[in-house]
């Protein structure tokens, strides 16, 4: 078997510019819990429910070495909690919505893909439901 032309290489060798450019990245957070008032039944009103978040940018970047390189994925979860503590949404597809667009906050963020799963709507026939999105920066 062959060498790989690198195995002698030290990363102290490669120069920045000598390596691929990243030209998306995608930031993600997953499984966040948020708890809400959303529902559009009678019994859904004046409680809260579990939420489940799964949200993906798409960020256009180039080089990382400091948190403002990047976008900080726990204001993705400061958005979420701040769309709950407006109060009762009617459908999971309105928070989603409302997540997305908050998502925009920083400028290189290109593509944002929201998922909002709701455990208890279906239960104990289905694990969950819920709604996914993807918005674009327009």
């Amino acid at each position: 078997m062959a060498a790989s032309p690198l195995a002698d290489t030290q990363p102290q060798d490669l120069a920045p510019q000598s390596l691929a450019k990243v030209i998306v990245a995608k930031v993600f957070v997953r499984g966040l819990k948020v708890d809400a008032e959303i529902g559009v039944y009678d019994h859904e009103y004046g409680r809260f429910q579990s939420l489940i978040v799964d949200v993906e940018l798409d960020l256009a970047a180039s080089h990382f070495e400091r948190l403002s390189d990047t976008v900080n994925y726990e204001k993705v979860g400061e958005a979420a909690r701040a769309i709950a503590a407006e109060g009762h949404v009617g459908l999971v597809e309105t928070f989603a919505e409302r997540l997305a667009q908050a998502c925009f906050f920083d400028p290189r963020v290109t593509r944002a893909r929201v998922r909002v799963e709701k455990p208890s709507a279906l239960a104990p026939h289905a694990a969950a439901a819920g709604v996914e999105i993807t918005a674009v920066r327009s």
